[in-house]
């Protein structure tokens, strides 16, 4: 093996940092860098699977100008005149870049430049505004300036810990480890706000079932509770202004409106009053809502009310879903920020960047917020669009819109790694990029700290990295500024321009950095003047035209109510072991055992009034869209309120993709879409048959419902249809693209039907197909592919092969019904006698909660009996 390159996962906003090891054949070995400030060595699971994403296969290799190759001469010509021609007849508003939080910080510096210095429009925004949008309004607000307080070690040395719009063992794993470690070490109390037990609870000493959208309410009556029980800092009231206002709009909550128990809510009240030591971390339950900019400053009062901000183990924490949503922050890559948190509101800032960049010309206000812009998308205000390393017609609000309004675009190009993404298909022209472990350059975590993402891979075929490409039209469009030779030029020019952000009162300033070796470049925090610990505000100093900080008079509302033709306001959110549209995540094949299809998280009691049994199917409908969904039924969930993953696409379950539900309402303040809540009707989908198939091809079945994962070897197919065909026989071999079966099952009056195909005594496909949903060993006959597959029509293991179930523990394969089988016959009664036992949990320990789960689940059932 060679040397380990140092580089950063492209995951979430953690930052970890990872080692890739070249093995010197065909594999890279990963393991998590033990000298990174941000995981010390840890990685989930996901972090630890990324060296089975490094298949080229089916990879973007050059260019192609509708569907047909061409130069990177042509692609770039053709963009640069497209762009420069609709300039010159429309105006520079009406051409826009969308472009992504997995841009490195280089990448989402030359777009800045190009957009707003030199086409002359802020028509760039990124999809970072669908994450933490209300994050930044509600800092700017608050601060005056975009910025997070505090350190990731402030979980650590807080003596209590609040978790709101946060599933922090799914989302943020190795944050969650950390903090889990600490209430271990020290007694750390944590307390879990969220509508949904989710897997975050199993840790928490106090679970709040809030009302969903109340979490302005539950702020403002705590700020209450604090002005009225004497716990509000004397010595840092000097430092704030609008306490009056705040606590006038904060009297206007009533208790009712938080949903909870009222021993509940007290002891939450008492505990963040007595807790001198307090961190409030909030992620997408917070900002993902159409009052998320009012919820942050909630937050964000009790803080300032109390001085307990900018201290060790204390302040409001905002965690990023992306890996460089924080760069593109810093670098103004969203629509209404110019470089370095400087303002596009602020003539003065504007004529600095300017002067700086030497262009010939500054966008004068703030550009089209993403749903806005593709808004101004359909109705022709824009009629070029470059989108760069994102999949908005699946993961923007109200999706099919979206993607009829791409699809109608004049001009349309994309920057992707693969052509077969659900908007790179609605593309005239695509470019190909490259990617993690091909790209170069720096990302900055949740924690403020840049850390180098650095290339261990060549890039494959004609692949370019993005900040290449959009310096190439630049040029190719007559802008001079943009002939770097390396992404080091790019960083140091960047730097140097926040050292005039820094003369100009601002926050952000890396200048120290424009002569650091960037090849060298370690982690590290900004700013680099003195600042104790790396946090901001303790000294009470602020970036307001006062210097003080701004409480903000909070009128807290709750959801608009759900109507009697949609009466359940769904929940959407994120999955432990996948990630975005699973473009990544998808192709490692144990990713996909923890949940291998999208489903409706449903309370037991809605399932009963609507008729729908465990493992059938769903079909969900809003004012947007519909989708079918597999139903889970779960007392995880509140009545009225059932929950739906967000990751699949058109290439793994078309009808499941959760976006196409969601409507495009937005934040008035930040222009942050409220993707986490849709009202929907749900009813059973009218299924005449389920079908399950194993094949060492691919597959695109003809029904009206199906998801698709891999497997090693191969792929497993979850379907439904609405009419039986008359020849199961011929549809499964039209379906494999085959001959008939080598073996078969089929008991036709009950619906049953059973298929192996073979080729040299090897199977290569199986098919079952039953009027229910279909019960057999999923892992089991997965594994069979590739083998002599005499036994796969029995559908499980012989009685000397125990079916492990369900994977839990996605690093070490551990199934469900392994881990019951342990607890019950070892007696096993916590979560590291599990890992003794089993190893389940011992590896990135991202299982650990639902280890902890099925134990409490087994405590429950024991004394039940």
């Amino acid at each position: 093996m060679t040397a380990p390159i140092r580089t950063t996962c492209p995951y979430c906003g953690v930052g970890c940092g990872v080692l890739a090891t070249p093995d010197g054949k065909v594999g890279i070995a990963i393991k998590g860098d033990p000298d990174h400030p941000a995981n010390r060595g840890r990685l989930c699971v996901k972090g630890a699977a990324l060296g089975e994403t490094l298949a080229t296969d089916g990879r973007l290799l050059q260019p192609l100008v509708k569907g047909a190759p061409v130069t990177w001469d042509a692609a770039l010509d053709l963009i640069a005149t497209r762009f420069s021609e609709t300039i010159a007849m429309h105006g520079p508003d009406s051409v826009a870049l969308y472009v992504s939080g997995q841009l490195l910080t280089e990448d989402y510096y030359v777009a800045n430049k190009l957009m707003k210095g030199f086409i002359g429009s802020a028509n760039i925004d990124t999809n970072s505004r669908l994450c933490m949008a209300s994050s930044v309004a509600g800092h700017r607000r608050a601060f005056g300036s975009d910025t997070v307080p505090g350190q990731y070690e402030d979980l650590e040395l807080a003596d209590l810990v609040v978790l709101v719009g946060s599933n922090l063992a799914w989302c943020h794993p190795v944050l969650h480890q950390r903090l889990m470690a600490a209430k271990a070490a020290r007694g750390t109390k944590i307390i879990v706000i969220d509508p949904r037990r989710t897997a975050t609870c199993e840790g928490a000493d106090l679970h709040l079932p809030l009302a969903a959208g109340a979490d302005g309410h539950l702020f403002n009556l705590l700020l209450c509770h604090l002005f009225d029980n004497g716990h509000l800092s004397a010595d840092f009231a000097p430092h704030v202004s609008g306490f009056d206002a705040a606590l006038a709009a904060a009297r206007k909550s009533k208790s009712a409106d938080t949903g909870l128990a009222p021993t509940d809510l007290a002891a939450f009240l008492t505990l963040w009053a007595g807790s001198e030591k307090v961190v409030t971390v909030y992620s997408q339950g917070i900002n993902q809502s159409d009052t998320g900019t009012d919820k942050v400053n909630a937050i964000i009062n009790c803080h300032l009310a109390t001085g307990r901000i900018g201290r060790p183990g204390m302040g409001p924490f905002s965690v990023t879903g992306q890996p460089n949503a924080m760069g593109g922050r810093e670098v103004g890559g969203l629509a209404n920020m110019l470089a370095c948190h400087l303002e596009i509101e602020n003539p003065t800032h504007r004529a600095a960047v300017q002067g700086f960049w030497a262009s010939p010309t500054m966008a004068g206000k703030p550009g089209f917020k993403a749903v806005d812009m593709f808004r101004a998308v359909e109705d022709g205000r824009i009629k070029a669009l470059w989108i760069l390393h994102t999949n908005p017609a699946v993961s923007m609000p109200d999706a099919d819109r979206v993607a009829r309004a791409i699809a109608a675009c004049d001009f349309v190009a994309v920057s992707e790694m693969w052509a077969n993404t659900d908007t790179a298909q609605l593309a005239q022209v695509l470019l190909p990029a490259t990617g993690w472990g091909e790209k170069d350059g720096s990302v900055t975590n949740s924690e403020r700290m840049i850390s180098r993402q650095r290339a261990f891979l060549p890039a494959p075929g004609a692949a370019r990295p993005d900040w290449w490409q959009l310096a190439q039209v630049a040029q190719r469009m007559g802008f001079a500024g943009f002939d770097w030779a390396s992404p080091a030029k790019i960083f140091a020019e960047y730097a140097e321009l926040s050292g005039v952000a820094r003369d100009l009162g601002g926050d952000f300033d890396i200048s120290a950095l424009q002569r650091a070796d960037y090849d060298q470049l370690a982690p590290v925090v900004w700013p680099q003047a003195a600042r104790k610990g790396g946090r901001f505000f303790g000294d009470g100093q602020f970036h307001t035209p006062d210097g003080r900080a701004r409480m903000v008079p909070v009128t807290a509302r709750l959801p608009d109510a759900t109507s009697a033709d949609h009466p359940y306001r769904l929940n959407t959110g994120r999955l432990r072991d996948q990630w975005h549209s699973m473009t990544r995540t998808a192709m490692a094949p144990r990713l996909l055992q923890h949940f291998g299809e999208p489903f409706l998280q449903i309370n037991p009691i809605d399932a009963a009034r609507i008729g729908l049994a465990p493992a059938s199917l769903a079909s969900v409908s809003s004012q947007q869209g519909a989708a079918i969904l597999r139903v889970m039924v779960s007392d995880q969930v509140a009545p009225g309120h059932p929950f739906a993953p967000m990751h699949w696409s058109g290439q793994t379950a078309p009808s499941g993709r959760i976006d196409t539900l969601v409507a495009g309402l937005t934040d008035p303040v930040s222009g942050q879409p409220a993707s986490k809540s849709a009202a929907v009707a749900i009813r059973p989908f009218a299924a005449a048959w389920y079908g399950f198939a194993i094949t060492r091809g691919d597959l695109t079945p003809d029904c009206a419902y199906w998801a698709k994962a891999g497997i090693t070897g191969g792929i497993q197919v979850e379907m439904a249809g609405e009419a039986v065909p008359e020849d199961w026989v011929a549809w499964a071999a039209a379906l494999f693209r085959t001959g008939p079966p080598t073996a078969q099952l089929s008991d036709p009056a009950r619906g049953l039907h059973r298929m192996a195909f073979s080729n040299a005594g090897r199977l290569t496909a199986a098919l079952f197909i039953s009027p229910e949903p279909v019960l057999l060993s999923r892992g089991h006959v997965g594994s069979l592919l590739g083998c002599d597959g005499a036994a796969v029509l029995a559908g499980r293991p012989g009685t000397h092969q125990p079916d492990p179930g369900p994977t839990v523990c996605a690093c070490l394969n551990v199934g469900v019904n392994t881990i019951c089988n342990a607890i019950t016959t070892k007696g096993l009664t916590t979560v590291t006698a599990i890992g003794a036992a089993l190893g389940a949990g011992t590896n990135c320990g991202s299982c650990r909660p639902e280890l902890a789960a099925l134990l409490s689940s087994h405590n429950h059932r024991e004394a039940a009996e």
